[in-house]
């Protein structure tokens, strides 16, 4: 481990050289590439850094035990090793973490689908929640959301609604969501008082770049459709909705959030492009073996993850146990510390893995 950190210490200090150069700042293309590499770097060396400057720290209190005649002094520099040596095992745990291997998809932004599932007109309310309790989340978060495609019903639910969340980071803290979601409540519909237990089901795909997915235009029906709301109603009678077709995966994309046939293309292609990059993602991860895999990772989306019980005010996350009892807080954005929770454990599974 110690050789691998001294490689890229010495990797840090090229960058940083290079970042000087005139020629490099001027580049723009180059500099925004080699600034990201050292950006990411940066904690590894830091704490690699304060490892090493512990370690010698400590060796020096210990040659002064030694050495030292004077008892009083001796005693000082004894508890100054031993408090020095206590604090290397624990930066060594922090330095294993920094050196596994991070998801490429994690900085960038992430457009997340939520359809309603079993339950009805309360399934679209129950969808309806998890976006705003989502929008909310990212607002606290200090990203931007932008909404691209939406099937609203009569009551203010969704049926589905698609929409992008901006910001650096916004994968690593998302990317946890995909699965089944469900709630068990007395519906605003059900007149009797009765729990009923209705799902949703959230899928969460990193932005996808350019050079990552091409598209062969060829490939492609374009449509202009009305845009439409709840129960079928006009928006408008210009056709300035979008519906894109991919022949070869039969993939099929409405987008009629803009009123301009512009925007709603340009937004329907971004959903393409992460769906198409998320099927690749997908057909790669098959192949790597199951028992490798992190148990948490990006979930499952037939998968059902979460629990929302408003009787009791508690949600559990079904894969690693965890319940919190202040369900309205949740479903108001508070979901940092289940996210915090999620990405714990998904460390561990990785940690474990490749000890292995």
């Amino acid at each position: 481990m110690l050789s691998k950190l001294k490689e890229t210490e010495k990797r840090y200090e090229d960058l940083e050289a290079e970042l000087a150069k005139p020629e490099t700042v001027s580049d723009v293309e180059k500099y925004t590439k080699i600034i990201k590499e050292y950006k990411s770097l940066t904690p590894v060396v830091e704490k690699y850094r304060e490892y090493e400057s512990v370690r010698a720290e400590a060796e020096g209190a210990k040659e002064l035990m030694s050495a030292e005649d004077d008892p009083e002094l001796r005693a000082m520099a004894e508890e100054e090793y031993y408090a020095l040596r206590d604090r290397l095992p624990g930066i060594e745990e922090e330095l294993k973490i920094l050196l596994l291997p991070r998801d490429p998809n994690d900085d960038k932004n992430v457009i997340v689908e939520i359809r309603a599932g079993a339950g009805g007109e309360e399934a679209a309310l129950f969808a309806g929640d998890l976006y705003r309790m989502y929008t909310m989340y990212a607002d606290i978060k200090g990203f931007k959301t932008e909404r691209i495609s939406f099937n609203e019903t009569g009551l203010g639910g969704f049926k589905e609604i698609t929409f992008m969340v901006m910001g650096e980071g916004a994968y690593s803290r998302f990317k946890h969501e995909s699965g089944v979601h469900r709630v068990q409540r007395v519906p605003v519909t059900e007149s009797s008082g009765r729990i009923q237990t209705s799902t949703a089901t959230v899928a969460v795909l990193p932005e996808a770049e350019d050079v990552e997915v091409e598209i062969n235009p060829s490939d492609l029906i374009i449509e202009t459709i009305k845009s439409s709301g709840a129960g079928g109603q006009h928006i408008n009678k210009t056709e300035s909705a979008i519906r894109l077709i991919h022949k070869p995966s039969g993939i099929t994309i409405e987008c009629q959030d803009e009123r301009s046939q512009f925007k709603n293309k340009d937004k329907a292609m971004k959903l393409l492009k992460s769906k198409l990059y998320d099927m690749k993602q997908r057909e790669q991860d098959e192949k790597i073996a199951s028992d490798r895999r992190s148990q948490v990772g990006t979930g499952d989306r037939s998968e059902r993850i979460r629990t929302y019980n408003f009787p009791q005010g508690r949600v559990t996350d079904h894969r690693i146990g965890m319940t919190v009892y202040s369900i309205e807080n949740f479903m108001n954005g508070a979901i940092d510390g289940m996210i915090d929770a999620l990405a714990t454990a998904e460390t561990a599974e990785r940690l474990k893995g490749s000890a292995e």
